[in-house]
């Protein structure tokens, strides 16, 4: 663990809006992966310009997203980011209570969708060019249940543990120089109810 605080819940509208811009998005996405970054950096693995990537940067820092981070090379002129925390969290509850709110929650929910959506097509069109254990173990899967609102959320409670738990030692193996084999993973989990 970083010891940064984990799943920011975010409340505001504003920020709500910060985060749900594509460019942003992919952008605290790739700098979670990284860890710290600099816009030059970023905006390479974005395909963007830097002046853009910086503008968008800040806008993030300053919905305290992201956060300028300990300078990783002696060039003084570099400006390093690091996420602000380690991972967000955004609950319909927090954006029922306005319209504006609530469309803006469904917008940026929306995006997120089709963003992951847009990876796993990315994987599935790439795959050919992965190595065969990568194959192996990249899975899709669909379960449909019967369960109580509470059942559901004690199922995301232990998904979500379970997650933190393998991101925990990824990253400290990473960190310990075990980086042999190891990919940036995508786990997208979907739980909602549905009537047949």
């Amino acid at each position: 663990m970083t010891g940064k605080e984990r799943d920011r819940r975010i409340k505001d509208l504003g920020t709500l809006k910060a985060l749900a811009h594509p460019l942003r998005m992919n952008l605290l996405r790739a700098l979670t992966i990284r860890r710290v970054a600099t816009a030059s950096q970023l905006a390479e693995q974005v395909d963007e310009a830097v002046s853009l990537v910086s503008y968008h940067l800040r806008k993030l820092a300053e919905h305290g997203l992201i956060e300028e981070a300990e300078a990783q090379s002696a060039d003084g002129r570099e400006r390093w980011w690091q996420p602000a925390s380690d991972g967000v969290s955004i609950r319909d509850e927090d954006f029922r209570d306005a319209p504006e709110k609530a469309a803006a929650h469904t917008a940026a929910s929306r995006l997120f969708a089709d963003q992951r959506a847009d990876m796993y097509r990315r994987w599935l069109d790439e795959r050919s060019h992965w190595a065969p254990d990568w194959n192996r173990v990249a899975s899709s899967t669909e379960s449909n249940m019967r369960l109580t609102a509470d059942e559901l959320a004690e199922l995301n409670q232990e998904l979500l543990a379970l997650l933190r738990r393998y991101d925990e030692h990824g990253r400290a193996a990473a960190d310990a120089g075990d980086t042999e084999g190891r990919e940036s993973v995508a786990v997208h989990t979907y739980a909602f109810p549905f009537r047949a």
